[in-house]
């Protein structure tokens, strides 16, 4: 029984207790605890304005924070934000491969990690700025700069803001290949729960008192997703 109570600590990867961030004079976050095991797809969901994007900066460190956030020793984390965008790029001289030399990488690692993510011809986007890109090769190429130093953890804030349907379903699935094929940890936050069903291990709903945790199939009834959203919500399980 001790074996086994050892066996799940050394599984976990992210321990949270009684987290708290407070921005300006607002609560965003309250009391939140929850744990991850290594090799988890947490996606997390709640309405606009509950937390979810502070959570994320706060478990990198980049927000100030109450309460304990216990990452593994050694862990190394690759943290997407939402807001970094095509335009972003249009106002900074800088091309494909200054980009990912940020990340101190051979010429030979990023051609092949570009190659993984499905952008054939690689090596004739190197010189390009990454606002050349369309929206989708946009995607592949930022989830190939987060993953071209072998992260253990990958943090994403709605990786798929910005470019078309058919677009958002590539880039999920992409993202889930590597999950398995790497053994990942993924931390994602998503509007979809078409994509919360079909990939996540567990899912964390934030919404003021209403918080929740768990497999979503348990926790994320139609009642419960009222609760959250206000609103009935329609959603279309699928497999993958």
């Amino acid at each position: 029984m001790i074996k086994n109570k050892k066996d799940e600590k050394d599984k976990i990867i992210l321990n949270v207790e009684d987290l708290n961030v407070i921005l300006g004079n607002e609560r965003i976050i309250e009391n939140l605890s929850f744990k991850v095991k290594k090799g988890e797809f947490l996606t997390i969901i709640g309405p606009n304005g509950s937390g979810k994007t502070t959570l994320l900066r706060a478990l990198f460190g980049i927000l100030p924070y109450e309460g304990k956030v216990e990452w593994r020793k050694n862990v190394k984390i690759s943290y997407l934000p939402q807001r970094l965008s095509k335009k972003d790029f249009s106002y900074v001289p800088i091309s494909i491969k200054e980009f990912f030399k940020f990340k101190n990488v051979l010429d030979e690692d990023i051609l092949n990690m570009l190659n993984s993510v499905g952008l054939e011809n690689s090596n004739n986007l190197l010189d390009m700025n990454p606002d050349e890109l369309s929206g989708g090769q946009f995607q592949r190429m930022l989830v190939a700069w987060s993953l071209i130093d072998n992260p253990d953890v990958l943090l994403f804030d709605e990786p798929t803001t910005g470019i078309d349907i058919g677009g958002e379903k590539t880039i999920y699935e992409l993202l889930y290949k590597f999950w398995k094929d790497r053994n990942l940890t993924i931390l994602l936050i998503t509007h979809d729960l078409n994509i919360v069903f079909a990939y996540s291990t567990n899912c964390l709903c934030l919404h003021k008192e209403k918080k929740c945790y768990g497999p979503p199939k348990e926790i994320l009834t139609p009642e419960r997703l009222q609760e959250i959203y206000g609103t009935k919500i329609k959603f279309y399980k699928h497999t993958h």
